[in-house]
């Protein structure tokens, strides 16, 4: 018998990231920026066509925000508080920044560059918690699972925006 059982259980660890170690967080962030790379890379960027970009991030960001909401209590029941198998929070909050990956950035060095500045921005508001961040985790159910890292990813979206106004300038 499987032992979590059906799509959504499937969704909430993103498809088995949430049990990889270390750092299940960073591997639960990292299908969106892959996606987006490849995205890019295949000429369905920001800048290229903005509907098929804006559109699939759009897509994960609330798939994975809904598996966050509709499960997060059995997660929790199951693992413990805001447990680290739970790694769909991680998939939607990267989401955000990468919504910012500046049109203008043309060049690959550019593209790559913003890519990891939204991954690595996110990745550190995640971990460290930022104020409001640290008091939404504390919301019932799953909301308190998917908004600190919404909240995460806010964040990083300055970073993204103000990295995309040096890449253009410069």
């Amino acid at each position: 018998m499987n032992k979590y059982p059906g799509l959504s259980w499937r969704l909430i660890t993103t498809f088995g990231l949430g049990h990889m170690r270390p750092a299940s967080g960073t591997w639960g962030s990292l299908p969106p920026v892959v996606v987006a790379g490849a995205l890019i890379a295949l000429g369905a960027g920001p800048g290229a066509m903005p509907i098929v970009y804006f559109g699939l991030l759009s897509l994960i960001l609330v798939v994975f925000s809904a598996a966050c909401i509709i499960r997060g209590d059995e997660a929790e029941a199951r693992w413990g508080s805001d447990p680290s198998e739970v790694v769909a929070d991680e998939t939607a909050g990267q989401c955000l920044p990468l919504m910012l990956i500046s049109a203008h950035a043309q060049s690959p060095q550019a593209v790559l560059f913003l890519l990891g500045v939204s991954f690595f921005a996110f990745r550190l508001f995640d971990i460290a918690k930022v104020e409001p961040a640290n008091s939404l985790q504390r919301l019932p159910s799953g909301w308190g699972v998917l908004l600190d890292d919404i909240a995460a990813g806010a964040y990083a979206m300055v970073v993204v925006w103000l990295a995309g106004l040096i890449v253009v300038s410069g």
